[in-house]
């Protein structure tokens, strides 16, 4: 078994950006090589900005080369939760956001030539208990009133044509969601924003930035120093130091996959015969999907904690109970892959992006990054040229996470809420 993301070990290796000169004057400094900063550096420099992207460690290495391979359609909220927090309209404008945000996943494959394996199967919400069925007819409901006809319900006596378990009690498909295969993804993004003219560096983790004056600051890496006019901070969950104002707003919660050994596409029809993306209706969810070549990928917030050798073993192994709880003929399915990565939560479980104190800034995915960071990185390219409604969010109050002051000591609290409110509803 590897512990390490099976998208990076079956994607095409990269070239060697760890030995390029960091050095000099730049229009934007990109803080992370993930989703976000590739395809905001990607935009910025086809408006012709010269860009250098500044990587702890190398393109993709963080949450976006550790995800599930999924981009849906859904806030992280609920849309029954956020309609109730910011009322009809704006709940709409927000979830139509994020249909943009797979909207243009598939124009930047198609634009870019980027063979990723991209695919429209829709995604299926399967409800865990009887009333939660009842809830997903109510998110039905809202979706319906909305005027989207995006959503239907199957019952659980027709859910055996959608997935091969007897554990759930029914299910919402929504048929505008989509998968990918993420290393080729993000391994395609850098190589379009390189031939764009951006300018990628590895292994160059920032270690200080220092305002000169509005939004012009100079970058100190451990590779070398760049002056930019702009900075734009795209480190997600792995937003660290530098970045103290980010850093306090933002939960880096660990998040587990295990991938299995290849099943062939007869016992992939049987368990997943749609080949949607999958998810369970608990807080502590799992979700899963085939993956291209015919293996079952499974995942979720085994653990509250945060992502490492040990705790990736540990959740693989609760993981991997859960899977064959969900499909008992995988019992003796070999496990071919374990790891995890971290999550950005943020208080309000709501996407963050602006400025502050000169410094731009887009993070707070929330478990759907895959899709809105993606995005989000077209947008920052927008609105840094000045383009302020091309952020979506830029409404939101950005909370501070009380008693958050580096490591999140509260994750145990966290998780322990969750489960409770698991058995109980």
């Amino acid at each position: 078994m590897k512990f390490t993301p099976y998208w990076l070990d079956t994607a095409p290796q990269g070239p060697d950006r760890s030995r390029t000169e960091v050095s000099g004057d730049v229009d934007v400094a990109v803080v992370g090589a993930g989703l976000t900063g590739l395809t905001a550096a990607l935009h910025l420099a086809r408006k012709g900005a010269k860009v250098a992207v500044l990587e702890k460690d190398t393109v993709a290495f963080g949450a976006s080369g550790r995800n599930g391979g999924m981009a849906t359609t859904g806030l992280s909220i609920g849309i029954r939760d956020a309609v109730a927090r910011y009322g009809f309209a704006t709940a709409r404008r927000y979830l139509e956001t994020y249909h943009d945000a797979v909207d243009t996943i598939e124009k930047l494959v198609t634009e870019e030539g980027i063979d990723c394996d991209f695919s429209r199967p829709g995604k299926l919400v399967l409800a865990s208990k009887p009333a939660h069925f009842d809830g997903l007819r109510k998110t039905h409901e809202v979706y319906d009133r909305m005027g989207l006809d995006e959503t239907r319900l199957v019952s659980r006596s027709d859910l055996h044509a959608e997935i091969g378990s007897d554990l759930f009690h029914g299910a919402m498909v929504d048929t505008k969601s989509a998968g990918l295969h993420v290393g080729k993804y993000t391994r395609g993004l850098g190589e379009a924003a390189a031939r764009a003219g951006a300018q990628i560096h590895e292994r160059a983790p920032v270690e200080q930035v220092r305002r000169l004056g509005g939004t012009k600051h100079e970058v100190v890496t451990a590779r070398g120093t760049v002056r930019a006019d702009q900075v734009l901070v795209a480190t997600s969950g792995y937003t660290g130091r530098p970045f103290r104002w980010l850093q306090v707003r933002i939960a880096p919660v660990g998040s587990f996959i295990i991938v299995t050994e290849p099943l062939g596409k007869d016992l992939c029809d049987q368990i997943l015969p749609t080949r949607r993306m999958a998810s369970t209706s608990m807080n502590l969810l799992n979700y899963f999907r085939i993956t291209p070549d015919h293996r079952l990928l499974f995942g979720g917030r085994a653990r509250f904690a945060m992502a490492g050798p040990q705790s990736d073993a540990k959740s693989g192994r609760i993981l991997h109970k859960a899977m064959t709880e969900v499909f008992p003929q995988l019992t003796n399915a070999r496990v071919d892959y374990c790891w995890g990565g971290l999550v950005d939560m943020s208080m309000d479980r709501m996407v963050h992006a602006g400025e502050q104190d000169g410094l731009f800034y887009s993070v707070g995915y929330s478990g759907h990054g895959v899709q809105m960071a993606t995005y989000m990185g077209k947008q920052m390219a927008e609105y840094m040229n000045g383009a302020a409604a091309a952020n979506p969010w830029r409404d939101l109050s950005f909370p501070r996470i009380p008693g958050h002051f580096g490591p999140p000591w509260f994750l145990p609290f966290a998780g322990a809420y969750y489960k409770f409110k698991d058995l109980v509803k």
